[in-house]
């Protein structure tokens, strides 16, 4: 917000586009390569994949996923589709700054109380009716329908609440209440999956889907309610949280994979196991990110924005000599 639909969309594309090239050419890589050798797709040798990789294959099919076009993104999907939604919020600036527009926001930052659960789940139920059952999730940009309606609609929530001090008020009002049915939504969501599954009962699939958009909701106004009232305000660690999640986004799946490898071997077991993964991804990411913020030339390629130029203190005026005044 405060910036011209052109300096948002240079912004976005310069800290979403950088750390996806970056990252599809640096950090993705050993994932496919992981994956490729645990199914016996691809032949050990890390340097030999990437001369392969870097080619664009091709590669046996299932070889990992994406094999199909040769590279992958994996987990920074995310990138390309937040992009995309900046990119078409953008364009559609025009048109929420109109009236209608400004009018249809307002209506949606008035809802109070049951309307505020209910109506902006209406919108992902009817995508779950209409294309859930022809657009399964993908995470291919061209190919994903139902998740980018599901994503963009988010996307377009999230823009028009920003600031407004009486949702977020509305939204702690009904934390208690959001997370109580978001909890029964999810028991209620399994409870007709596992009946569909289980007892051969395809007919609770749609509602089974339905109740998930309906948990979802929920979930994220508890969230918000509650990260409202508990974080909303300075903590020490703010500045090295806010600095420090890009980084880990982008580097903490390729550091599960390379723990899991490491660790698979050992057998240590369905407890300790997991702790030492949890534990050697926390590290990891702990570790590289701290060069990575101070270094000014790797802050771009994980999104992160220049390192502010250090205030140097103004030079006091110099002392006058005993016995003269200014």
């Amino acid at each position: 917000r405060g910036q011209g639909a052109g300096a948002l969309l240079r912004s976005r594309s310069w800290r979403l586009l950088l750390p996806l090239a970056f990252g599809m050419a640096v950090v993705v890589p050993y994932q496919p390569y992981a994956q490729g050798v645990a199914n016996g797709h691809i032949a050990p040798g890390f340097g030999a994949f990437l001369l392969r990789y870097f080619s664009g294959g091709p590669w046996p099919a299932a070889a990992f996923d994406g094999a199909d076009v040769g590279m992958t993104w994996n987990h920074l999907w995310y990138l390309p589709y937040l992009w995309l939604y900046t990119a078409v919020l953008v364009v559609s600036m025009p048109l929420l700054g109109s009236g209608q527009g400004q009018r249809v926001r307002q209506a949606f930052l008035n809802l109070r109380g049951a309307r505020l659960f209910v109506l902006p789940v209406l919108p992902l139920a009817l995508y779950s009716l209409l294309l859930w059952p022809h657009f399964p999730p993908s995470h291919d940009l061209i190919h994903d329908g139902w998740l980018h309606a599901v994503y963009l609609t988010l996307f377009l929530y999230g823009w028009w609440i920003g600031t407004d001090a009486g949702w977020w008020a509305e939204a702690t009002r009904l934390r208690w209440a959001a997370l109580g049915a978001a909890a029964g939504l999810l028991a209620l969501h399994f409870g007709m999956r596992a009946a569909a599954q289980g007892l051969e009962m395809p007919g609770l699939r749609m509602p089974a889907r339905l109740a998930a958009d309906l948990y979802l909701w929920a979930a994220l106004l508890a969230i918000l309610g509650w990260a409202h009232l508990k974080l909303n305000r300075p903590w020490r660690w703010l500045p090295w949280a806010h600095e420090s999640v890009y980084p880990w986004y982008v580097l903490h799946q390729t550091l599960i994979i390379a723990g899991a490898v490491w660790l698979a071997p050992l057998a240590l077991g369905p407890v300790v196991e997991p702790v030492l993964l949890a534990g050697s991804t926390v590290l990891g990411c702990w570790l590289l990110t701290a060069p990575i913020r101070r270094i000014g030339w790797l802050r771009p390629l994980f999104g992160l924005k220049p390192k502010a130029p250090r205030q140097c203190p103004s030079p006091g005026r110099p002392a006058l000599p005993a016995g003269r005044s200014a």
